[in-house]
């Protein structure tokens, strides 16, 4: 087998870079919101969030508009590595791609299997999807003791999780449905796509005002409205070139890195991490939901990975990158459990109208985010390698 190492593009290193930032950032607001929540404050802190604003609470505001703008640049990196990335190559894709569906199923086969006929089987999903920003964050503290393959190859599965993710809100998720305002929403996308295909306008604002008025609709329809965010990253013209700075894609998603980083997740952690810990709150954990949860991320998600992973390399499907062993797999495995930002917000959306099976699967989160993140870190840390087995 010929080895080789891969070539990390300045996009990837600064994205890399800003998510080490971000991921302290978010432990930072997460700990100064439970510390809020639980204060003498609570009351006036939690009930800021549902103050309403133009027909919508601050929260929704926050988790339907400018969560629908971390979409945006979470399509416009996953359109980034279609063209000139890790998944450019059907080869090199394959695996994440592969390890991805494990690490969607296993968890969410767990929870289901645990809430089956239950008030609580909506929340199947919850432990389905990892967040970058945190996984990377971690990643980021083992510094040389990982390889640069073990970055992409995590970047990249957390990518498809999103993609899952962001499907899975999109078919189940769903409100009461418009039919008149979801067509008239994809009516939009498709005169935005005839914007770039047909007649190659690489000005931004045609793209950004279209994403408005699509956003607004398919707000109107039922269908979670940050679904706007990848639909319009993937109307955006985007040159096939590595580094071209004059691609709209690329131009848009480097003016979004550091506010999305910023400000937009570390608003959503704010938001959604207020959580108020009553006496008792251990019960919660050991309840199906809570178990589910904690399963799904912290067992789930490294036994799915690491299973269809090893499965799709022995049949000769794809192979490791060249600096990559088993090892180094399940630790991607582990900390892929870190769930936190996708599964707070699905949550959210599976059990709206009730705040204390909220409240507990949130916390329940946070539980199997940092075990997933500890025993990550100190697997790629002290574990020694195994044989490759291509």
């Amino acid at each position: 087998m010929t080895s080789m190492q891969p070539t990390i593009s300045k996009t990837f290193t600064d994205f890399f870079d800003s998510e080490k930032a971000s991921g302290i950032l978010l432990i930072v607001c997460t700990m100064v919101s439970l510390a809020f929540a639980n204060s003498a404050f609570g009351t006036a802190y939690t009930g800021f969030w549902h103050l309403v604003f133009f027909g919508l609470s601050v929260e929704q505001w926050i988790n339907d508009a400018l969560m629908a703008v971390f979409f945006l640049f979470i399509g416009l990196e996953l359109e980034r590595e279609l063209y000139i990335g890790e998944l450019s190559n059907f080869k090199h894709a394959l695996l994440p791609i592969i390890a991805a569906l494990g690490g969607i199923g296993v968890p969410t086969l767990i929870h289901f299997m645990l809430n089956s006929g239950t008030p609580t089987q909506a929340g199947a999903s919850i432990p389905m999807a990892t967040d970058i920003a945190f996984a990377l964050g971690v990643l980021a503290l083992l510094g040389s003791r990982v390889p640069a393959s073990l970055k992409i190859f995590l970047t990249a599965l957390a990518v498809m999780d999103d993609l899952g993710a962001i499907i899975v809100i999109a078919l189940f998720y769903t409100a009461q449905l418009s039919v008149a305002h979801l067509l008239s929403a994809l009516a939009v996308f498709a005169v935005l796509l005839m914007l770039n295909r047909l007649f190659r306008v690489m000005s931004l604002i045609p793209y950004l005002l279209g994403g408005l008025l699509m956003w607004f609709l398919m707000l109107k329809s039922g269908v979670h409205a940050t679904i706007t965010g990848v639909l319009l990253a993937f109307a955006i013209p985007f040159t096939a070139t590595v580094e071209d700075e004059t691609s709209p894609s690329y131009r848009l998603e480097h003016v979004l890195h550091k506010p999305v980083a910023f400000i937009v997740l570390p608003i959503f952690a704010l938001a959604n991490t207020g959580i108020v810990i009553n006496a008792g709150w251990q019960q919660g954990l050991m309840s199906a939901n809570g178990t589910g949860i904690i399963a799904g991320l912290v067992l789930g998600k490294p036994v799915g990975i690491v299973a269809l992973s090893f499965i799709a390399v022995i049949t000769g499907m794809c192979r490791l990158p060249a600096d990559l062993n088993w090892r180094h797999i399940c630790g991607a495995g582990m900390l892929a459990g870190i769930g936190f930002t996708m599964s707070i917000f699905i949550t959210s959306l599976a059990f709206s109208g009730n705040a204390e099976t909220v409240n507990a699967a949130k916390i329940a989160i946070l539980v199997a985010s940092l075990c997933s993140g500890v025993f990550g870190y100190m697997w790629l840390k002290f574990c020694r390698g195994t044989e490759r087995l291509d």
